[in-house]
């Protein structure tokens, strides 16, 4: 069981349910330590007191508020905890909305909210379901870690979770990011979405989802440390350069995930272009009068 990071309760409307938080995610990174080359030796971090110029303890380091001017508003521990927020040992939950509705981006790391006692039990297990009949999440404010902080509560299997959620003026316009006007071609579109319905997945816990950096890093300290040869990198695949026929690349892409998922073209049937579309509809159009009366005559080559 993961340590509590936190400690209080969820309350809505006029319900509270006491809870724990716990780290619902881990971290399988590949640490690295500042080393001095020279030697292998280790490189720490020191606390330096500018005014005695003098190296301090960690226990003797504190808060503070840098004013405009530079002056610095020294803050304790407890009278932080004493902010007078109506968050401050609460998740309030302020709404609810569909899942679909938030914004990806303004989702941040996640967290289990754990029932304290058998008393929370009871109104806990009450809004999950609730939560789950609704098809809905609810936003929450609280205060953590020196700040308020919006969040949202979301049902995982038989647990509520909470997700930080950024504040609006926290998520910059994309508007720089996007590109300027571009005609597309209706086959390209259609090609497209074919190799999108070829590429889509039930979820993201298959083994093509795996973290392969993590694993060759393993690979090499491994290997260093028993004084072995360092695996070798493998030859990068060729990549295509400049891209001149999209509809081209398009549709060698969709033959080689079908290639990859073992199926044949005849396997997964094409999306219906929108130019087989239109050829269909002028084939069965029904002819007029004079068109059914003038036959049109045969073409000769030149």
């Amino acid at each position: 069981m993961p340590p509590k990071v936190w400690t209080g309760a969820i309350s809505f409307g006029l319900v509270s349910v006491p809870i724990a938080v716990l780290g619902a995610t881990e971290d399988h990174s590949v640490r690295f330590r500042r080393i001095h080359t020279v030697d292998n030796g280790l490189v720490r971090n020191r606390y330096w007191c500018e005014i005695e110029d003098r190296e301090i303890s960690y226990g003797e380091i504190g808060q503070g508020y840098e004013m405009a001017g530079g002056r610095i508003i020294p803050l304790t521990d407890e009278e932080l905890r004493q902010l007078p927020l109506p968050t401050a040992r609460a998740i309030e939950l302020v709404g609810f909305l569909p899942a679909a509705d938030v914004d990806p981006l303004r989702i941040g790391p996640g967290y289990y909210l754990q029932p304290q006692g058998s008393v929370a039990a009871k109104p806990y297990v009450l809004l999950r379901q609730a939560l789950q009949r609704a098809s809905k999440v609810a936003v929450a404010r609280y205060a953590w870690h020196g700040r308020e902080r919006l969040g949202l509560l979301r049902v995982r299997g038989d647990v509520i979770a909470l997700h930080t959620l950024l504040w609006p003026d926290e998520i910059r316009d994309p508007a720089r990011a996007a590109p300027g006007p571009v005609v597309l071609e209706p086959g390209e579109i259609d090609e497209a979405m074919t190799l999108v319905e070829i590429m889509s997945r039930d979820n993201v816990d298959g083994p093509e989802f795996t973290d392969h950096y993590t694993q060759a890093l393993r690979q090499v300290v491994e290997a260093k440390q028993e004084h072995r040869r360092l695996p070798q990198a493998p030859h990068p695949a060729a990549r295509p350069g400049q891209l001149v026929d999209l509809m081209a690349t398009l549709q060698q892409s969709v033959d080689k995930a079908r290639a990859a998922r073992g199926e044949d073209a005849a396997d997964v049937p094409d999306l219906p272009s929108t130019a087989q579309t239109k050829t269909a509809t002028r084939k069965t159009a029904k002819k007029s009068p004079a068109q059914k009366a003038s036959p049109r005559k045969p073409r000769h080559s030149v």
